[in-house]
C-alpha cells in the first residue's frame, strides 16, 4: 500500500506530483533499511487498526557531551558556532546563534535559530523543483536567495536532477553520509553559507529520516528473556548491547525512540509514523527565562514552518541582547550565553501511532542472555570525539573529525 504523507510540518502547499515526490523519497528510505523490518512497525499509517496517536519526545539537547564531560564543558562546545553544531547537535535539532554588535562595538549573542527539519525533504524540492525550493527558503529568510547561494552555479534548470542533488548538496546540504555523494565529491559539511549562517535546515549525518526511521525500527521488534517458562521483557542495556550500540543509548533520542516503540510491540501493539513524517518542537519552558526580573515577551518566542522551526530571543530592532536574560535552573539563576541553554528547555520528536494489539508469534520474539549492567556513557567511544573537541576549543583550533551517519550499522545476525 502506497503512502500518502503530506509535507513535513503540512506548511508546504505542494502539488501532486511533488508530494509523490516526498513519498518515494519516505519509501526509499524505509526500503533501505530491510534488515530491522518487522511485521509490527508500518510504514503506512492506514495499516494501523483504530490507531492512537502520541508524541514521543526528548530533550533537543546534547546529550553525549555531558555524559563525556560536564553540563558547562558541553555547554562551551555545542555553542562553538558551526564546529560545535558540525560535531554535537545529533539529537534531531540543530542550532545557530545569531550575533550582533552592541552600541560599545562589542559582539554579543542576539537570538537562537533552532530547527528539526530534515535534509532529505529539502534535497527532494532541490532536484525536483527549483522554483519551490527558492520560495521555501525565501519565507524563512525574508529575502529571495540567488541560484548561486542555493545551487552553486547560475542556473540550476541546465543541470539534471542528479546534478542538481549534487550543486545543493555541496553548497547547502552536505553528503547526509550517503556513500554516493561522498564518492562525487559532496563534503560532510556544505561550503556556502545560505544554511550554515540562517539555518534552514539539519545538515548532519545523524540527523537524517532514515536515522529516524531506524531508531524506531530499531526497537519495533519483541525482545524478550526467558525466567523458567515465562517472557519477560527485555532492558533498554540489554536491546542497545544486542546490537552492539551502547553509545546510542547515552543520548536522549534513541533510548526514548526504540523504548515507546519496543514497549508497545512487546504488547502487540503495532506502530507507525502519524502524518506528516517529521519532528516537532512539542514543549519550550520559555517561563524559565526573565528579563530584569520579568516574563520575556511572547514576541521573542516565535515558531514557524509547523513547529520545526522557532527563533528565540530580541529583535534587530530592540537594545537587548541574549546574554541580558536570564535562565532559571536548580533554583539559581544564570545568564543566556548561546543556544544551549535554549534547547535544554525544548522538547521535540515525532508523533507516532500505536495501533490495536495483534498476537506475537513464537517465531517473532528476539531472546535476549546479555548482561543488564548500566551502560557507561563515560567510556563510549563518542568521548573520544568529544575529548578531541574540547582540546580544540581550548586551542581554538578546529579538529578534523568527520561523523559518519554512526545510527545506521550493520545488523546483528541472530
Amino acid at each position: 500500500m502506497k503512502t500518502n504523507y503530506q509535507s513535513p510540518g503540512g506548511v508546504d502547499a505542494l502539488s501532486k506530483a511533488l508530494l509523490t515526490r516526498w513519498n518515494t523519497v519516505i519509501q526509499t528510505v524505509y526500503d533501505g533499511l530491510k534488515p530491522y523490518q518487522s511485521r509490527f512497525f508500518k510504514l503506512n499509517p492506514a495499516e494501523l487498526s483504530q490507531p492512537d496517536a502520541t508524541a514521543i519526545t526528548w530533550f533537543a539537547d546534547p546529550a553525549t557531551p555531558a555524559s563525556c564531560k560536564d553540563i558547562d564543558i558541553a555547554r562551551q562546545l555545542a555553542d562553538w558556532g558551526v564546529r560545535g553544531r558540525q560535531a554535537l547537535h545529533d539529537e534531531y535539532c540543530e542550532y545557530h546563534i545569531v550575533y550582533r554588535t552592541d552600541q560599545q562595538g562589542n559582539l554579543r549573542p542576539k537570538r537562537v535559530h533552532v530547527t528539526t527539519e530534515l535534509r532529505v525533504y529539502w534535497t527532494m524540492l532541490a532536484m525536483a523543483n527549483p522554483t519551490r525550493l527558492r520560495n521555501v527558503a525565501a519565507e524563512i529568510l525574508g529575502f529571495v536567495p540567488s541560484w548561486q547561494d542555493l545551487y552553486g552555479v547560475a542556473d540550476p534548470f541546465k543541470l539534471s536532477e542528479t546534478a542538481r542533488e549534487i550543486a545543493f548538496s555541496t553548497q547547502n546540504a552536505g553528503h547526509g553520509g550517503r556513500a554516493d555523494l561522498q564518492k562525487k565529491g559532496v563534503p560532510a559539511q556544505p561550503v556556502g553559507k545560505l544554511n550554515t549562517d540562517n539555518l534552514l535546515f539539519m545538515t548532519s549525518p545523524v540527523n537524517g529520516l532514515d536515522d529516524l526511521l531506524f531508531i524506531f525500527m530499531f526497537g519495533a521488534h519483541p525482545y524478550a528473556t526467558r525466567n523458567g517458562d515465562q517472557l519477560e521483557r527485555a532492558t533498554k542495556e540489554q536491546i542497545f548491547r544486542y546490537h552492539q550500540t551502547e553509545e546510542f543509548a547515552c543520548r536522549h533520542a534513541d533510548p526514548a525512540a526504540s523504548m515507546s516503540a519496543y514497549n508497545a510491540v512487546f504488547e502487540g501493539r503495532t506502530v507507525a509514523f502519524a502524518d506528516p513524517v517529521g519532528l516537532y518542537m512539542h514543549t519550550f519552558a520559555d517561563n524559565v527565562f526573565s528579563y530584569k526580573g520579568k516574563d520575556i515577551p511572547d514576541t521573542w518566542v516565535r515558531f514557524s514552518r509547523g513547529r520545526q522551526r522557532l527563533e528565540f530571543g530580541p529583535g534587530d530592532d530592540e537594545p537587548i541582547f541574549l546574554d541580558d536574560l536570564t535562565v532559571a535552573l536548580g533554583g539559581d539563576e544564570y545568564p543566556v550565553t548561546g543556544g544551549f541553554q535554549v534547547v535544554q528547555q525544548l522538547e521535540i520528536g515525532p508523533t507516532i501511532l500505536f495501533g490495536a494489539p495483534i498476537p506475537i508469534l513464537d517465531t517473532d520474539y528476539i531472546i535476549l542472555n546479555i548482561s543488564v549492567d548500566p551502560i557507561r556513557c563515560n567510556e563510549s567511544r563518542t568521548c573520544e570525539q568529544v575529548d578531541a573537541l574540547h582540546k580544540a576549543y581550548l586551542n581554538s583550533q578546529v579538529p578534523a573529525i568527520e561523523k559518519v551517519s554512526p545510527r545506521i550499522v550493520k545488523p546483528v545476525v541472530a
